[in-house]
């Protein structure tokens, strides 16, 4: 039984090497409460951004998501088991081409999300299991991100459904290369269908009709391709919410809920 004041704890991996890609990142773990008293397993959940899930000091405008706070509290409740959050730290410069899917020649970056998909399958998943004690079927194992790292979330959850069984695909940014990610998802033929939950505030951006109608477009690619709306597939608007940490922090749990909780957001 965890009391009210159990609390999880982080463990820091610092400059986690790649062979797919140049640049070295720091990992930060969530373990939650009762991981050292307690036997079991665990299911995962590989966030992007990390510096922005735990700590107001390392998150991007001062504000964190809370995401160990939330977590806490969930399990505590009794309202989601026990989970481990493994938050991959952007890199600065690269972050825009290692999150996007394709190269967009007027910006000339981007494209290096296939890549970064191998790092997550292929070297960062195998490391956490190797290192904690996981739930290692892709039905326990999910990706989350937000705005680009929506975008490279949803992207290794079809490159690697059978690693990756569960996206959480939160104010993606659709826009990206004219669009590119609707033509990523329209070709994918793949058997296995990770399920994904899609959400987008109803003000973010200069022009938030237009971000709203690119969710839109996204989750009718996604119906057109054999996905299916409240079994695979779940979308929300969110009214009044931004483009921004406080934002995402908000609906955290609500996150959390679906993968995981006893019944449905």
């Amino acid at each position: 039984m965890l009391r009210a004041k159990d609390e999880g704890r982080l463990r820091y991996f610092h400059r986690f090497c790649s062979r797919y890609l140049s640049t070295s990142r720091d990992l930060v773990i969530y373990l939650p409460p009762g991981y050292d008293a307690v036997g079991g397993r665990y299911p995962v959940m590989y966030l992007q951004d990390g510096q922005n899930l735990f700590d107001p000091a390392t998150a991007y405008g001062g504000n964190d998501w809370r995401a160990d706070v939330t977590a806490d509290y969930m399990i505590r409740e009794g309202r989601i088991p026990p989970v481990i959050l493994a938050g991959i730290y952007n890199t600065g410069a690269k972050r825009i081409s290692e999150y996007t899917p394709t190269r967009d020649k007027r910006r000339r970056k981007g494209g290096k999300a296939d890549r970064y998909a191998q790092m997550l399958a292929r070297e960062i998943k195998p490391f956490i299991d190797r290192e904690f004690r996981t739930l290692k079927a892709a039905s326990h194992t999910a990706v989350c991100g937000s705005s680009l790292g929506g975008l490279v979330s949803l992207e290794t959850s079809l490159l690697y459904p059978r690693v990756f069984g569960n996206a959480a695909v939160i104010s993606p940014s659709v826009w990206w290369d004219n669009r590119a990610i609707l033509d990523f998802v329209q070709a994918y033929n793949g058997k296995t269908r990770p399920r994904i939950w899609l959400d987008v505030g109803t003000h973010e951006g200069d022009e938030p009709h237009r971000i709203v109608e690119d969710a839109r477009m996204l989750r009718e690619t996604l119906l057109a391709r054999g996905w299916e709306s409240g079994k695979n597939l779940t979308y929300y608007e969110i009214a009044g919410a931004s483009h921004n940490e406080h934002a995402w922090a908000a609906r955290f749990g609500a996150v959390l809920l679906w993968l995981w909780g006893r019944q449905e957001q």
